[in-house]
């Protein structure tokens, strides 16, 4: 899975667009998104690319693979993936892999660490 520099897993948004966060208001509570530009951490080989978008409110929000990035409130320690596969705010939602595709098995303890400017 990929996570922050705090190590908190980052995921993403089925129903959002390349171009556009479908999670605002209550939902940004919950699913706090990833503000900032991002890069992979020192060292950090990854197969896809970061980059941004801009949310409806001017903040720019950091992507991976074309999917805007969030963390998850309840994720409140490094290393957890609680929000994974949880279908909530009108969609599921994904942990981030370095793949960029749905996670397939357990999430394991390796991990990339982007900057996440926050």
């Amino acid at each position: 899975m990929l996570v922050n520099a705090q190590g908190h897993t980052l995921y993403w948004f089925a129903k959002d667009t390349p171009t556009t966060s479908n999670c605002t208001g209550t939902c940004a509570t919950y699913w706090p998104p990833v503000l900032g530009k991002p890069k992979a951490a020192s060292g950090a080989s990854l197969p896809e690319a970061f980059g941004t978008i801009k949310r409806s409110g001017g903040q720019v929000q950091a992507t991976y693979d074309g999917h805007p990035l969030y963390t998850y409130a309840s994720d409140t320690s490094a290393g957890m993936t609680s929000g994974n596969d949880l279908n909530l705010s009108g969609g599921l939602w994904w942990a981030m892999t370095p793949s960029g595709s749905k996670p397939t098995a357990a999430p394991s303890s390796s991990s990339s660490s982007p900057s996440s400017g926050y």
